[in-house]
């Protein structure tokens, strides 16, 4: 699967009911050639900025996620990947940059939306003209194709 490959099936998994998080680890996983079901369910509560709460976007808690599965410990006694660190302060620099135009990476300021009222979230799934779904869809495919070209670059390195 393409970086840009990536990108669209995340965005098609956020349209079908992942939440961002789940999307971006999804097809981070299938990259990999990896399934965790388990740690796909535990990130259900990233939606909505960690717990519909606003804050970091969930696109960046599920790719780092999938960083963490290909390169961190299993055991307190072991030690994680000594790249790990690297490309996943590569990938919070990558996803700061496309999130700018936004002014930050948190959920509320890209998708605009209190989670806790009902009337906005029924308008951001509305796709009508002020939904801002569109949004997180055009933030969602970017992260996941960056997560994709850094999966691409550990795979030459490790």
């Amino acid at each position: 699967m393409t970086p840009q490959e990536m990108s669209k099936e995340a965005q098609d998994l956020y349209d079908k009911g992942f939440h961002c998080s789940q999307a971006v680890f999804f097809t981070g996983c299938q990259k990999l050639g990896k399934e965790a079901p388990e740690v796909l369910a535990a990130l259900s509560p990233f939606g909505g900025g960690l717990g519909s709460t606003g804050d970091v976007c969930g696109c960046l808690s599920g790719a780092l996620a999938v960083l963490g599965l290909a390169m961190g410990k299993k055991k307190p006694s072991e030690k994680d990947h000594r790249l790990m660190w690297k490309y996943a302060f590569k990938l919070v620099k990558r996803f700061e940059a496309l999130t700018r135009e936004y002014g930050g990476k948190r959920c509320r300021d890209i998708a605009r939306v209190d989670w806790k009222d009902r009337h906005q979230v029924k308008i951001y799934y509305s796709n009508g003209p002020d939904s801002r779904k569109k949004e997180c869809l055009k933030v969602l495919g970017a992260t996941a194709q960056a997560l994709g070209e850094i999966l691409e670059e550990t795979a030459k390195n490790t």
